[in-house]
């Protein structure tokens, strides 16, 4: 019988939702910079961060979740790799 270990990575995001282009930045090892175009309404920007981040990371959408900062543009977000 084998055991899968899933591991936890914790990443600051900065999110600057309603710009012209959109764009993810490494500041840190473990700190990030995310330019959208969807507003923060309706969930919009959060979602798309997480699709940007799945992208960057190479995990599915399922896999990402934001620990903390849901109504503000810092966040805490958990990567399960």
């Amino acid at each position: 019988m084998s055991l899968i270990s899933i591991k936890e990575m914790y990443i600051r995001v900065k999110v600057m939702a309603g710009s012209r282009k959109e764009s993810l930045k490494k500041i840190k090892e473990d700190s990030f910079e995310i330019k959208i175009k969807e507003k923060s309404e309706n969930n919009l920007a959060n979602k798309r961060v997480l699709e940007l981040l799945a992208l960057y990371f190479n995990v599915t959408i399922n896999a990402i979740s934001i620990k903390s900062g849901h109504h503000k543009p810092q966040k805490l977000i958990i990567i399960r790799i």
